[in-house]
């Protein structure tokens, strides 16, 4: 008897703590809805990406890191939940096997398929009645496709008191910090699977899934076509993943706000 008691509590604490997520995939949509009547109404649209990550990390990485950092970003904010990541981005041609569609597990999606699930997933906000939409993105292909969408949205919806914005910051502002981090510290800097991306995922992996520490191993010249990496992992570090992940939680809610505080200033 006492078991099942104690059973009872834990489900009731666990579907609690459910209650008060961010993602709206853990809520139910009463709950989504009552969590907009009570002034979360601005939705994270957040695209992530499934791609080769080198031999030591888990094709899921921006995945991984894109749900971390929206529910960052927005229990900052205090009014905003994130939609479900969406885990494909632009990555190559299927067809030519460019990019990272070289590597098995890589999935791409082209601009115009891209763009219309973004819009999707950001219409389906509107429709939840969602007044604020942010598009982002974890993954470098893909942030032009995300700048079209939502000056495309907003166009058609701004006058009708819903606002959707392109929140480029998160990507490029808080890439230009860990490449300069990594600088400073004489640490190479690696466009993929390197330093920068393998701390982020070191940070985050607490349960130790998602990286294999025998594969890390610093990518030599003429290695990046067979590895997949560009870099060196083997200076990552937790410590310098909690940085960089700050820097992209900084950066995107810095330039919300600035989104906010101009629209008021209209």
């Amino acid at each position: 008897m006492l078991r099942l008691l104690l059973l009872i509590v834990a489900s009731g604490l666990a579907s609690l703590a459910h209650a008060g997520s961010v993602h709206i995939e853990d809520l139910t949509w009463p709950e989504v809805r009552d969590a907009i009547a009570g002034g979360k109404t601005s939705a994270i649209v957040y695209a992530g990406s499934t791609e080769q990550k080198g031999p030591h990390m888990a094709l899921g990485q921006h995945n991984f890191v894109a749900h971390y950092v929206g529910g960052r970003i927005a229990a900052v904010l205090g009014d905003a939940l994130v939609y479900p990541i969406l885990p494909f981005a632009r990555t190559g041609d299927p067809t030519a096997k460019t990019g990272h569609m070289r590597f098995p597990g890589s999935v791409s999606l082209s601009s115009e398929v891209f763009s219309g699930v973004v819009q999707q997933i950001a219409r389906s906000a509107i429709a939840a009645g969602f007044k604020e939409v942010y598009l982002m993105g974890d993954h470098g292909g893909g942030q032009s496709e995300l700048r079209r969408t939502a000056d495309i949205l907003d166009a058609q919806w701004a006058r009708k008191g819903v606002r959707v914005r392109y929140v480029p910051d998160l990507y490029y502002k808080s890439r230009a910090e860990a490449r300069k981090y990594l600088g400073d510290r004489q640490i190479a800097w690696g466009e993929h699977a390197g330093a920068w991306d393998t701390s982020e995922l070191m940070f985050i992996d607490a349960e130790h899934r998602w990286i294999r520490p025998q594969a890390i191993a610093r990518a030599g010249a003429g290695e990046k076509a067979t590895t997949g990496v560009e870099g060196d992992p083997g200076k990552a570090s937790p410590e310098l993943g909690k940085r960089f992940i700050d820097f992209k939680v900084n950066a995107a809610v810095a330039q919300i706000r600035a989104f906010r505080n101009a629209a008021i200033g209209r």
